[in-house]
């Protein structure tokens, strides 16, 4: 023997090699069954069961409820367009979004109604509106929004002087 080939013990034989064998076949069979068992479990769509069989009771990821109470109820759109509400800087840019804020979604009209702190903002975003209204039908599907109603600031609550004749509905009451 040179010195480099290491020494061997006795080759099993016999019961020994039988007992190899089957401890290799084990292995094989415990592996094809934990992989089956996994299929198995992804298929069902995961571990936690109510039950024996899995149904409705079962519990799910808050996201994959979300997503079917909106599916269920049909709110896609209205989700959709609160999502856009969400990412209104990204969409319009930081300098509109600082002046220009989406107030409501009117899904029957599919209106978009933005209030701006000035009237100067106002017609600026009016002037945006078409490139507005095409940017948000691609991001949230051809339809959604077919107009944005642009409304100017709100002015602050008529208040009535010290002084006001009984009756007087304020001061456009001669003009009737």
């Amino acid at each position: 023997m040179s010195e480099q080939e290491p020494k061997k013990g006795p080759e099993p034989s016999g019961v020994d090699l039988a007992r190899v064998a089957l401890r290799a076949a084990k292995d094989a069979a415990r592996a094809r069954g934990d992989a089956a068992q996994q299929k198995k479990q992804a298929r069902r769509g995961g571990g936690l069961r109510s039950g024996a069989r899995a149904d409705g009771r079962d519990p799910m990821a808050l996201g994959s409820a979300i997503n079917r109470l909106i599916t269920e109820r049909g709110w896609e759109a209205p989700a959709a367009v609160g999502g856009v509400m969400g990412r209104w800087p990204q969409i319009v840019g930081e300098d509109v979004a600082k002046h220009c804020e989406p107030e409501k979604y009117d899904e029957d009209e599919r209106v978009l109604i933005v209030r701006c702190d000035s009237t100067a903002w106002a017609t600026n975003l009016r002037l945006l509106a078409p490139t507005l209204v095409a940017r948000l039908n691609e991001d949230l599907g051809h339809g959604t929004v077919r107009l944005i109603k642009v409304l100017g600031p709100s002015a602050p609550a008529r208040r009535y002087g010290p002084l006001r004749a009984p009756g007087s509905t304020g001061p456009g009451d001669t003009y009737r």
